[in-house]
């Protein structure tokens, strides 16, 4: 009887083998020359922001490595989701990818109706860069550190304001969950756009922003800004001078990050393959320090199952923060 166990045990090993190498078999001859066409990298944004800007770097990246033109198309429109929909009906075949900040698949669908769902219609492939957000002041307010904001809101509850992107903007997220881990009352002014914001912000119209460092750095090297804190865990090396909000509040972390992503069932062959072309890049120091005068940081690499769980962690962050501030987009 035990011999007999024994070889049926054996028997299922040696078939479970089979059966993976059967599926490894298929896998590869589901892609077996992937890319041997053009590639299209949806940026569901304007020409000319950060997510334009890391979307073309990706998309630079994997023409070099896998040897096939990649075009960029810009595809805006309701916060982006318009241009995560194409992507979300796109055939499945690794022809046409999507380089997307964070807030289009982790927070739009709990600020509005979108028509798609992240985690079934996507596969998150790499994530490839973060931009942290930085804390900044006019000199007027005559704060400059992070402990003596707290102190002068709490001091001065509601009559403090803080400029932002617009409703359901990253920098509205980012503020409001300073306001909740604080324990402050720095009231909400959404703008149409981060520029007209940081333009009241120098003139004294709004009191602080909790912005991406690439819009306002310009003017806190020029002084016209006062640098608080950056909201990475650990100081940023595009200014290693300027302290974190989490040394105040511990823990704290606010960034915006840029990721790829494809089609839900494109084959994992072309999944792993887009991954190791945008790992392997992002180490080499000439990338970091290319990304950097753009005051984007490169990330870990990261595989796709780890990609994934990270997207799902900030879904489910980041639709707390919406519900429990009331937050609502507008169009």
């Amino acid at each position: 009887m035990q011999r007999l166990l024994q070889r049926n045990i054996g028997g299922l090993r040696v078939l479970g083998a089979a059966l993976l190498a059967f599926a490894s078999g298929i896998a590869q001859a589901q892609a077996p020359n992937y890319p041997e066409r053009q590639i299209r990298m949806i940026v569901p944004f304007p020409p000319g922001g950060p997510t334009d800007g890391m979307g073309r770097i990706v998309a630079e990246i994997v023409s070099k490595t896998l040897g096939q033109p990649v075009v960029v198309e810009n595809h805006a429109g309701a916060g982006g989701s318009i241009g995560a929909d194409m992507v979300a009906k796109a055939a499945p075949d690794g022809y046409t990818l999507m380089t997307t900040s964070a807030g289009v698949v982790t927070v739009n669908p709990s600020l509005s109706k979108v028509p798609f769902d992240t985690m079934r219609d996507f596969v998150p492939v790499v994530r490839a860069a973060t931009i942290p957000s930085i804390m900044v002041a006019p000199p007027s307010l005559n704060v400059k550190t992070v402990a003596e904001l707290i102190a002068l809101a709490k001091a001065k509850p509601g009559e403090l304001n803080y400029g932002t992107a617009g409703p359901g903007s990253a920098s509205h997220l980012a503020m409001e969950s300073f306001n909740r881990v604080a324990g402050t009352r720095i009231m909400h002014v959404p703008y149409k756009g981060a520029a007209p914001a940081v333009t009241d912000l120098l003139g004294g119209s709004v009191q602080v922003m909790l912005i991406g460092m690439s819009t306002v750095m310009p003017f806190v090297r020029a002084g016209r800004l006062t640098p608080l804190a950056v909201s990475s865990l650990t100081p940023s090396p595009l200014a290693p001078e300027i302290p974190t909000i989490a040394a105040t509040l511990p823990n704290f972390e606010v960034s915006d990050w840029f990721g790829l992503f494809a089609p839900t069932r494109t084959p994992r062959p072309i999944i792993d393959k887009l991954n190791a072309a945008v790992n392997e890049a992002m180490k080499d120091p000439a990338m970091k320090q290319r990304i950097g005068k753009d005051a984007f940081e490169g990330v870990p690499a990261n595989t796709p199952a780890q990609f994934r769980t990270f997207v799902q962690g900030e879904i489910a962050r980041w639709s707390k923060v919406v519900k429990d501030a009331g937050i609502a987009a507008t169009n």
